[in-house]
């Protein structure tokens, strides 16, 4: 497998530290409000990643945190009157929820910043040791950025970029300096340390979990793959990167993987710009297949512009993979190999190239299509269509849902327990050999513009285009 590695800007030949396993981090969300398309994008490229990886036979460990602990949450407890625990209760399930419905699968561990803070203490107390480290008078410990001869390897910036993105601090050694311990002297919120009373910096939080979750053995690297938004090669992955190599003797990780930005109407994805999308609002209008669909159909590099006319034509090209599942229906898959399975894990393997595994996605219903009106009866030939559906569910993570159920999507509750009423009549009616009964149900449905289909497996229904 090739993946396209951020800091040697190139593709690399994928060998894990562990041969058949797989220790993926990705920075999570941190939760003081609802989730936008950028956490969506990012959470469904990792997904996709974590898929492939299992179809081609790893056995991935996959850790996303949660940053539940944050000035941003605290200002959002503030000014709503919650707590910071209610408040990242809140968000953290919402960001669950929003997940859940774009079938993005819970990752194999979820650590949270405030059940870490004694893996933080103990990276922060390395560090001190290693005079990588130093207090301020007011209590604050600050990382020494001149002490680490590679800090700015990773994102290979000049040592004159990275000043504004930094807070400003009288007693920092350099300007570069940041945040691994804040301390509290008021009753805000804080947890206690060998430092005293305190916060740990952001930048922290993801080394000491990598180290404290996933560490593996004693080699060069921590983990295999460190994964995130572009927005946070610097300064975030750089720090990171920075506080492991000081405080262990080893780097991080092997390979970094970063997904570009998503923009809205041409820019990028910002609150500062109220341009902010969030997801809870899109799925409302469109069904999380769909825009799991959409959001996945370009590169994972690249950044994606976020529109609703491309997001139709994006539907549309779902559809037919629904289409072509309504002609199976009712048929069970014996999961067997097929050269559309080759081809599928072929064209991922090559850095997640999901413009190519479309393509094959519309070939295959294409030729499908062809296939079951010139063989309709062919058993063989169902069989291996059916082991290929499967394999774009199982890696893609669409086209599973129930064909009649998917194209449901968006009519109201009232008009679909209308239908189900008008169904369940209709079924009683033909038990009982009432066919006229049946026959008028049937015409109300039709002129409601509702599509029946009795199958094996019960009546379904939808509507018609």
């Amino acid at each position: 497998m090739l993946l396209y590695d951020s800091v040697k800007k190139t593709k690399l030949e994928f060998k894990p530290l562990i041969e058949g396993k797989v220790s993926l981090y990705v920075c999570g969300p941190t939760v003081y409000d609802d989730a936008h398309l950028g956490h969506a994008k990012s959470a469904l490229v990792f997904d996709l990643l974590t898929r492939v990886l299992e179809a081609q036979g790893y056995a991935v460990t996959f850790a996303r945190n949660i940053t539940d602990i944050d000035d941003k949450i605290i200002n959002k407890a503030l000014s709503s009157g919650l707590s910071v625990e209610q408040i990242a209760h809140e968000y953290t399930d919402s960001y669950h929820r929003d997940m859940d419905a774009l079938g993005v699968r819970r990752p194999t561990l979820e650590p949270k910043a405030t059940e870490s803070i004694d893996a933080m203490a103990e990276m922060i107390q390395k560090l001190l040791d290693k005079k990588h480290a130093y207090t301020i008078s007011n209590g604050d410990i600050y990382f020494d950025t001149a002490s680490d001869k590679n800090y700015l390897s990773l994102s290979n910036r000049q040592s004159n970029e990275n000043i504004s993105r930094v807070e400003k601090v009288s007693e920092k050694r350099c300007e570069a300096d940041f945040a691994l311990w804040k301390a509290v002297h008021d009753d805000s919120v804080a947890f206690d340390s060998p430092f005293g009373l305190g916060r740990p910096g952001w930048h922290l939080e993801c080394s000491a979990m990598i180290e404290r979750y996933l560490r593996q053995g004693e080699g060069k690297y921590a983990i295999d793959i460190h994964g995130g938004g572009a927005d946070l090669l610097f300064p975030h992955h750089e720090n990171e990167a920075a506080q492991t190599r000081c405080a262990t003797n080893h780097e991080l990780a092997a390979y970094w993987m970063h997904n570009g930005f998503v923009t809205v109407g041409g820019e990028k994805m910002s609150k500062s710009l109220g341009n902010s999308f969030f997801l809870k609002d899109a799925l409302k209008a469109y069904d999380g297949e769909v825009l799991r669909f959409y959001l996945l159909s370009t590169h994972y590099r690249g950044d994606f512009n976020f529109n609703e006319e491309d997001l139709i034509a994006s539907k549309k090209r779902l559809d037919r993979l629904y289409r072509l599942k309504k002609r199976l229906f009712g048929l069970t898959a014996e999961i067997i190999e097929t050269e559309f399975k080759t081809a599928l894990l072929e064209v991922l393997g090559d850095d997640l190239n999901v413009s190519k595994a479309y393509a094959l996605i519309d070939e295959l219903i294409a030729s499908a299509n062809e296939m079951l009106d010139t063989a309709p009866k062919d058993k063989a030939y169902r069989q291996i269509l059916l082991s290929s559906l499967s394999m774009i569910e199982t890696v893609l993570g669409f086209g599973g849902k129930n064909p009649f159920e998917y194209f449901q999507f968006g009519i109201d509750e009232e008009t679909k327990n209308k239908i189900d009423t008008l169904i369940e009549q209709r079924s009683v009616a033909k038990k009982t050999k009432d066919f006229a009964a049946s026959d008028t149900i049937r015409d109300e449905l039709t002129a409601l513009g509702v599509g029946v289909m009795d199958t094996s497996e019960g009546t379904f229904w939808e509507m018609k285009s």
